[in-house]
């Protein structure tokens, strides 16, 4: 199956802050970015368009002509859980089991009252499963940089240890053959 990954468009988060699952605003620049997100996805046939119920995957779909893209949960950012809306240096500096998680093992171990990144590919691996069960050739996924991610290690093209560092910037538009 050909899956299109569609990162959103910038934010208005601060850099360095942990927004993950939050649903935070976009940045003015919005519409200027999702006319380069769409004009890339121009010519393309989708068989179904899916999108994270977060407004701005959900928002960017709409712009690009995906207004009835299926919302699915399993497309939603990494949960930070306490980690949320704040900034990595203040955890890194004041949360023992922040600087645990960095230095140690993000992928397995989760976030206090959140997900690791285990937890975020197992929720997208079933989503591509039983998008592949139901017989879907060609794919879009409006999401996050947490689901580029996992996509990215599911094709063999990143590991665990490094997909993070290895997530394309916003408004990216990636292609995968799962």
């Amino acid at each position: 199956m050909e899956l299109y990954l569609i990162r959103h468009t910038s934010v208005t988060v601060a850099k360095g802050t942990c927004y993950g699952s939050t649903d935070v605003a976009l940045n003015d620049t919005f519409e200027a970015e999702a006319e380069e997100v769409k004009a890339r996805l121009e010519g393309l046939r989708f068989d179904a368009a899916f999108t994270s119920p977060l407004s701005r995957a959900v928002r960017l779909a709409a712009y690009c002509g995906y207004a009835d893209a299926e919302r699915d949960d399993r497309l939603r950012e990494l949960d930070f859980g306490e980690w949320e809306m704040k900034s990595f240096d203040y955890l890194y500096a004041n949360d023992v089991r922040f600087r645990e998680w960095c230095e140690g093992d993000y992928v397995n171990l989760p976030s206090p009252g959140g997900e690791s990144l285990a937890q975020q590919m197992e929720r997208f691996r079933e989503f591509v499963e039983e998008k592949k069960k139901q017989g879907y050739q060609r794919i879009a996924a409006f999401c996050h940089g947490g689901i580029l991610a996992c996509g990215l290690i599911m094709a063999g093209q990143a590991t665990r240890e490094n997909a993070l560092a290895a997530v394309p910037p916003y408004g990216s538009v990636v292609r995968l053959t799962v």
